[in-house]
């Protein structure tokens, strides 16, 4: 009984984390195809990548809490990116969200 409750608790631990660990690094230059800002803290972006560096689950995805310091100049520099065609590249921290997205701290772009 004493186990059972073990690993009940050692799964609810685990499924209780909002992130993941992975690798960190950047991604190769890509469309961007979506922004979504949401009204959680945080938004997401999707890049036409081959594979993101992070082995998070959804290789495309990728979010950004808009708290972090910069979130808000990254957003607009892939906003523009989207807008204008050019193409993209995030450095993922190597945290994935739940949903298997890739945290993302910086962001470049070019055409």
């Amino acid at each position: 009984m004493k186990s059972a409750l073990s690993i009940i608790a050692g799964c609810l631990a685990i499924s209780a984390s909002a992130t993941v660990d992975a690798a960190s690094g950047w991604t190769d230059y890509a469309q961007v195809t979506e922004i979504t800002p949401t009204n959680r803290h945080y938004y997401t972006v999707r890049l036409s990548v081959k594979d993101s560096p992070s082995g998070c689950k959804d290789e495309t995805g990728f979010f950004q809490d808009y708290g972090d310091r910069g979130a808000e100049q990254m957003f607009f520099t892939l906003l523009e990116a989207l807008k204008s065609r050019l193409k993209g590249r995030v450095y993922v921290t190597g945290r994935c969200n739940l949903e298997g997205y890739s945290e993302i701290s910086s962001v470049g772009i070019t055409r």
